[in-house]
């Protein structure tokens, strides 16, 4: 793989539903109701039921190991969350989008990936940043 500033990552498109939620609240211990009930949300001036951020963290990541091939490749990784997830009560859920450019090849064989998450046209992770150990 030839890479070099300005390669940019394949753009993936993820799904998000509310039993991925599920899911990811009984691996990860969070049971916040944020996560999986509507009213709870709502009470605490939410849209709706949102992803967990982590979650939403991990997708990105996901993108960044799939372009490298090797999970191990990913050596550093930072987000700031921005907006969350809505995912409503159906069986399509949200979806997530991940874009990724390098930005820049560091001199030890590494290159840094800035990354734009969105969902429904909004931001949702702000300055997504990972560092990856090229091939």
């Amino acid at each position: 793989m030839t890479v070099e500033v300005g390669t940019e990552l394949p753009e993936q498109v993820l799904r998000v539903t509310r039993a991925d939620l599920v899911r990811y609240a009984g691996a990860s211990g969070d049971l916040n109701p944020i996560h999986w009930s509507d009213r709870t949300a709502r009470e605490v001036g939410l849209p709706g039921v949102i992803a967990h951020g982590m979650f939403t963290m991990a997708l990105a990541g996901r993108a960044v190991t799939a372009w490298t091939g090797d999970p191990s490749a990913l050596v550093e990784f930072q987000v700031r969350f921005g907006r969350p997830v809505v995912v409503p009560d159906d069986d399509e859920g949200a979806e997530v989008t991940v874009r990724g450019k390098v930005a820049a090849l560091l001199d030890d064989g590494r290159a840094r990936v800035d990354l734009t998450v969105t969902s429904d046209g909004e931001k949702v992770l702000s300055l997504a940043r990972a560092v990856v150990r090229l091939p």
